[in-house]
C-alpha cells in the first residue's frame, strides 16, 4: 500500500507591525485616576451602537450631519454623472443635482424635480433605501438615549469619619434629587487599596466595607451610609497618612427600581483618601419649621464642619 502523505501545514503569519505606526494611546479615567492604555485598536465601526450612546449630544448631531451630507454629495454626483437622467433640473448642475439628492435621501419629494431615464430611477431607488435604513438607525438611537434610565442621585463631595454611638463610624451622605420614590434601594460601599504579597507581587484589592443598612425599602428624600470601623473592619487600624500611602480609594455603588417608570436606576460615587474628612460630621439640613413643619436645606449637603464644634452648636436631645 503506498504510505499516505502528508502535507505540511502552513502557518498564519502575523501581520507586520508598521515601524513608522505610533500605537494608538488612550486616556481612561477610573475614579480619580487617569490611566493612559495603548495596543488595544479603537475601532469604532466595529462597535459604533455603544459609540452613539457614550458620545455627546453635539458630536452626535455633528456625526449624522456629517453622515447626511456625505451621501448627499455621493448620490448628487451619481446624479451629475449622466446629464438629462433627472427632470426640471433647477439649479443646473452639480448644484442641481445635490438639492434632488437632498429631497430623495430625506423623502420629502417636493415634485418639481423627478427622474426621467431608468439610470436616474434605479440611482433615485438606491438612494430612498438608504434614506429610509437611516432614518430608521436615526430613530433608534434617539430613542436609545432618551430612553435609557438616569439616576438622580446626589453624593456629598466628602466622606467624615466620626463617633457614631460610641463607635468610630465612616459616613457618606445620598439623596434623592428626584424626591420620588425609589424601590428597595441598595448601598455597596468598597475600598481600593495597593497591597503586596507575601511573595512579593503587588495587587490592587477590592475590599468589601459592610454597612449598618444596606438596603432601603423606599428612598424619596436622603440616606445616611454607614460603615463602622470596629476589630472586623478592614479600617480598623487605618489612618489618613496610611490610606494615602496605600493610594486607596473607596466606590459607593447605589441602585433602585423607579416607582414611576419600573427602570432600575444605578449611580456610584468615588473617594480618595484625600476626600475623607477625619473626626468631621455633616452640617444637619433638616429643621424644624415654626409651624411644626420639616424641611431640608439642600443647599447645606455638602457642608462638613469639625465633628466638636458641631456636638456643640447642635446639640441632640
Amino acid at each position: 500500500m503506498r504510505a499516505l502523505q502528508h502535507r505540511p501545514k502552513t502557518l498564519t503569519k502575523p501581520r507586520p507591525h508598521h515601524a513608522g505606526r505610533k500605537p494608538a494611546v488612550r486616556r481612561v479615567k477610573v475614579g480619580q485616576r487617569e490611566i493612559f492604555t495603548q495596543g488595544l485598536s479603537r475601532e469604532v465601526f466595529h462597535d459604533l451602537f455603544h459609540h452613539f450612546m457614550t458620545v455627546g449630544w453635539p458630536r452626535l448631531f455633528v456625526t449624522l450631519a456629517a453622515f447626511f451630507l456625505g451621501f448627499d454629495v455621493l448620490f448628487g454626483c451619481l446624479y451629475y454623472l449622466v446629464p438629462g437622467c433627472i427632470a426640471n433640473l433647477s439649479p443646473p448642475g452639480f448644484l442641481g443635482a445635490f438639492f434632488f439628492s437632498v429631497e430623495t435621501l430625506a423623502t420629502v419629494g417636493y415634485g418639481d424635480m423627478h427622474p426621467q431615464t431608468l439610470y436616474g430611477h434605479l440611482i433615485a431607488m438606491t438612494e430612498i433605501f438608504v434614506g429610509l435604513m437611516s432614518l430608521a438607525l436615526i430613530t433608534g438611537i434617539m430613542f436609545a438615549r432618551f430612553s435609557r434610565p438616569r439616576a438622580r442621585f446626589l453624593f456629598t463631595k466628602n466622606a467624615v469619619v466620626r463617633p457614631i454611638d460610641g463607635k468610630l463610624t465612616l459616613l457618606v451622605r445620598a439623596a434623592n434629587m428626584r424626591q420620588n420614590v425609589v424601590q428597595d434601594a441598595s448601598a455597596q460601599l468598597r475600598m481600593l487599596r495597593d497591597e503586596v504579597t507575601e511573595e512579593g507581587f503587588r495587587i490592587r484589592r477590592v475590599i468589601d466595607l459592610p454597612l449598618v443598612r444596606s438596603q432601603h425599602p423606599m428612598f424619596v428624600l436622603g440616606w445616611t451610609i454607614m460603615h463602622v470601623i470596629d476589630d472586623a473592619s478592614p479600617l480598623k487600624s487605618e489612618t489618613a497618612e496610611s490610606l494615602h500611602e496605600l493610594g486607596a480609594g473607596f466606590v459607593l455603588s447605589l441602585s433602585g427600581t423607579d416607582e414611576t417608570t419600573g427602570q432600575v436606576l444605578m449611580a456610584r460615587a468615588e473617594y480618595s483618601s484625600d476626600d475623607i474628612r477625619w473626626n468631621a460630621t455633616f452640617r444637619d439640613i433638616l429643621e424644624d419649621a415654626e409651624d411644626g413643619t420639616l424641611r431640608l436645606d439642600y443647599s447645606k449637603f455638602h457642608e462638613v464642619e469639625p465633628f466638636a464644634e458641631a456636638e456643640t452648636q447642635h446639640p441632640r436631645p
